[in-house]
């Protein structure tokens, strides 16, 4: 069965090339359209702009669209094709991952497409109202970083219902079929509990953003339990702490309150010697908590964590599962040209992480 606005476009299409429509004629605009052919406005739009980007009709604004003289805009079709303008919603950037991401999504960007950056520091709301604006504002596909995988965004639902192009990466959404691309984070995860085992290691903390509810945070849990169950070990999750707060995109607690928080986990369970910190800025505190306990890493608690920033000789360099940013923008804006350029399937990619030894492991003794 065609798409909405495919059969949106077919329909205009028809009427112009009978002559229902003449040269300069007014066309129904995209909330006419919506309202006659009872689909949204984003299927309308995405219809209008089919025609206009096949030089049947062209945009005036605040007056509306029109016929075009077809034969003439067909001859300046291939100077004048219109780029896209893409909308990217992040839920944060910084150098331990987003930064060389983004880099990535835009190094063809003077080429092939125009993209428009929006940061939601994670907050539902304030994400829905961003894509909103970029719909708004008329973006032809959408990447988004989704704040949650189980509360989907009412806007995503409708982008996929209405066929419009949107890609999420970094995570997926639960219960919609949506294209998207991420690390593979349950291999990864297993990866580093796997390179623990094998270098002695059997008392693992692991430490968890308090928001623990996104596919990222739920495949990297996983892919530790299914390294536990391969080795058949017990996980003792007594060990594990998901009270980290400073970390969130909206802070809820400071770093100090939660490297005091870390040093009482580490107190209270003084059989740990590896911990597994499942971002890098909670490695970062997990470090910190430790050399204020008088302890030092890795000669008495080895870390290991994902991402690691690249270290000048005077810092630590972290152990740690390094994702290819560079691949995962490269494969998010494939996918999302082949989108815009009418491929309906919904792909979801997982690129694998590389395990890069630091200094802050070390085999137990």
């Amino acid at each position: 069965m065609e798409a909405l606005y495919q059969q949106v476009y077919q329909y205009i299409k028809t009427d112009i090339t009978n002559g229902k429509f003449q040269v300069g004629d007014r066309i129904p605009s995209e909330k006419e359209l919506a309202e006659k052919f009872e689909v949204s406005r984003i299927t309308s739009k995405k219809a209008l702009e089919k025609l206009m980007n096949e030089g049947y009709v062209y945009r005036q604004r605040g007056r509306g669209t029109f016929v075009a003289d077809f034969a003439n805009s067909q001859k300046q079709q291939p100077s004048e094709a219109k780029k896209p303008l893409f909308g990217l919603i992040m839920t944060s950037l910084d150098a331990s991952f987003g930064n060389d991401l983004v880099t990535a999504l835009t190094e063809d960007t003077d080429e092939g497409f125009f993209l428009l950056l929006k940061i939601s520091l994670g907050l539902p709301d304030k994400e829905e109202q961003m894509m909103q604006d970029l719909m708004e504002l008329g973006v032809d596909g959408m990447i988004v970083a989704p704040a949650h995988s189980k509360h989907y965004s009412s806007e995503i639902l409708k982008m996929v219902v209405n066929k419009f192009p949107v890609v999420l990466i970094d995570r997926s959404i639960k219960g919609i079929g949506v294209t998207s691309v991420s690390t593979d984070n349950q291999e990864a995860a297993q990866t580093g509990v796997n390179y623990l085992f094998d270098i002695g290691h059997k008392h693992i903390a692991v430490l968890m953003p308090s928001n623990y509810e996104t596919t990222t945070i739920e495949d990297r849990i996983a892919g530790i339990v299914h390294a536990y169950a391969e080795k058949n070990v017990k996980v003792d999750k007594s060990l594990w702490h998901a009270d980290i707060h400073s970390t969130l995109p909206y802070p809820l607690a400071s770093k100090e309150e939660d490297i005091e928080s870390i040093k009482k986990h580490i107190q209270k369970h003084p059989e740990i010697t590896a911990i597994f910190a499942l971002e890098y800025n909670i490695a970062l505190l997990a470090k910190k908590a430790i050399e204020e306990l008088n302890m030092k890493v890795p000669e008495d608690i080895s870390i290991i964590c994902f991402d690691s920033p690249p270290q000048n000789d005077l810092e630590l360099n972290f152990t740690h599962l390094k994702q290819n940013e560079k691949e995962l923008g490269k494969k998010t804006i494939k996918r999302l040209m082949d989108m815009y350029n009418g491929d309906p399937h919904i792909i979801k990619d997982e690129i694998s992480a590389t395990l890069v030894e630091g200094k802050t492991t070390r085999p137990v003794s």
